[in-house]
């Protein structure tokens, strides 16, 4: 069973340190929720994870099948089994949404075996067939421009088809639930509910509980001013739900967070 680990990580942005000494441990097969303020480095650590050219690591490591993740570049990483949901996926006009998935797969393959030819289309087809009527969705969408006048809620469902077709061990889902309505938020959380198991361990960051009322978490974290400072199960979140975040405010900002 693969886990990723990051330890005491700090990062900075243009000179300003964000984290400030993140510790977590994300298992395949298990769930975790990361809530916080506006602000508190949620979003960052996901793009940190990924290997986003903007984020300085200044201390810390990040492991993840034996290897030190910050050394890698993007694509390694996502070859290596890591995956990031956007929280604004960028539009692509020109190219197809199977285009890109098949590319994606291509690419794939050839890092492992450079005499790979690729998919065969009609496999490919099968493939994405499969995966989109698990998802429950239209099949027309898969000759839609990735992402070029789609919903919120449709941008959301291809990067969740993205993470269907590519498989990952561990996939990281930055605050899927921004800009969703109920209905696409229900949509949404149906399809990541549909290829949750043993063999996918998820990060989900998101700053409401509604999220959560759909993706169950195995583990509830709350993160304020670059650090998790609480860690707990599904009541955690119920809590903040109830109460906000005053009370960790309170708990931890005279120097025990900070």
């Amino acid at each position: 069973m693969s886990e990723l680990f990051i330890k005491n990580l700090h990062v900075s942005v243009e000179g300003k340190e964000i984290l400030k000494g993140v510790d977590l441990t994300v298992k395949q097969g298990e769930i975790h929720a990361i809530m916080g303020p506006n602000g508190t480095g949620k979003s960052t650590l996901a793009y940190t994870l990924m290997g986003h050219p903007r984020y300085e690591v200044t201390e810390g490591e990040v492991g993840f099948k034996g290897q030190n993740v910050l050394e890698l570049e993007a694509d390694e990483r996502s070859r290596l089994g890591l995956f990031l949901a956007f929280q604004y996926p960028v539009a692509i006009p020109g190219v197809s949404v199977a285009n890109f998935l098949r590319t994606a797969l291509n690419a794939r393959r050839r890092a492992v075996n450079p005499e790979d030819n690729g998919v065969p289309i009609p496999e490919f087809r099968r493939m994405l067939k499969e995966e989109m009527g698990l998802l429950k969705m239209d099949p027309n969408f898969a000759g839609r421009y990735l992402n070029d006048g789609f919903s919120g809620g449709e941008k959301k469902r291809a990067e969740i088809l993205q993470m269907a077709t590519l498989k990952p061990e561990i996939a990281i889902l930055d605050e899927t639930d921004s800009g969703l309505d109920i209905d696409a938020l229900r949509i949404v959380a149906d399809g990541v509910n549909a290829l949750t198991g043993p063999e996918l361990g998820m990060l989900v960051i998101t700053h409401y509980q509604r999220l959560l009322n759909y993706i169950k978490p195995h583990f509830v974290h709350i993160m304020l001013n670059g650090r998790i400072v609480e860690s707990g199960g599904p009541d955690l979140a119920l809590n903040l739900e109830q109460h906000g975040y005053d009370w960790v405010r309170e708990k931890y900002e005279n120097g025990v967070a900070v």
